[in-house]
């Protein structure tokens, strides 16, 4: 039902996720980012509740199994089993929480500066094709989650077809400097790759656009010229 990525990048400092899942908003429902605290992802049957709690935990100081055992342990116990939570802090510690009742074949893979995690997949292979996926290749993080989400769908996906999917990362602006989703389609790796290849040159240029509009480049918009 969906596979998932934290990646944080320990050069930058940017935290970044991807995600997909044949359901379809994945990525507006189950992605919470936060600039030099960390990320976290709150999926199957999700709770978006939980990520929000996850990122409080990480903001207060806790570490990211501190953080994941505080939510696990202040949830409803009955509803937790159906929940799986992931998190990374800023240390580039991981941890994972996948209840009983997750979908189909799930689990998770954790490195340092990267965790990922998945229900209803093909395979286990999946999650160590996002981890060593991201931790190898080059480029921005935006790149490198991209190509983590490419391999992942090399390996099998998930069971069934993909209709949603999503990218986003933080860094030191205050909000998201990318975030990009494509909500539900046939094929949403690939459109979410068009999307970010008209994006990523045009990124660092719309954060100087929120920090100093009057240094910031334009883009011969009506009005704008």
């Amino acid at each position: 039902m969906t596979f998932s990525l934290i990646l944080r990048d320990p050069v930058s400092g940017e935290f970044g996720s991807v995600i997909s899942s044949s359901s379809p908003a994945v990525a507006a429902r189950c992605v919470h980012l936060a600039d030099g605290i960390g990320g976290a992802h709150s999926q199957n049957v999700t709770d978006p509740r939980l990520g929000g709690a996850l990122i409080e935990a990480l903001r207060e100081g806790a570490t990211a199994q501190g953080a994941v055992d505080a939510v696990v342990a202040g949830a409803d116990p009955e509803t937790i089993q159906y929940r799986q939570l992931l998190a990374l802090d800023a240390g580039g510690r991981a941890a994972v929480y996948s209840g009983g009742r997750a979908l189909g074949v799930f689990g998770s893979a954790s490195r340092e500066n990267a965790v990922a995690g998945g229900n209803m997949l093909a395979s286990l292979e999946v999650l160590d094709a996002l981890v060593d996926t991201a931790l190898a290749a080059p480029g921005r993080i935006e790149e490198r989650l991209f190509a983590a989400l490419q391999a992942a769908m090399e390996v099998g996906g998930e069971a069934g077809p993909v209709h949603s999917a999503g990218l986003a990362v933080v860094g030191s602006a205050g909000w998201r400097v990318t975030d990009l989703r494509v909500d539900w389609s046939e094929d949403p790796i690939e459109e979410l790759g068009r999307v970010l290849t008209e994006w990523l040159p045009q990124r660092d240029d719309y954060i100087s656009r929120g920090l100093n509009p009057a240094a910031a480049p334009t883009y011969g918009v009506p009005g704008d010229e």
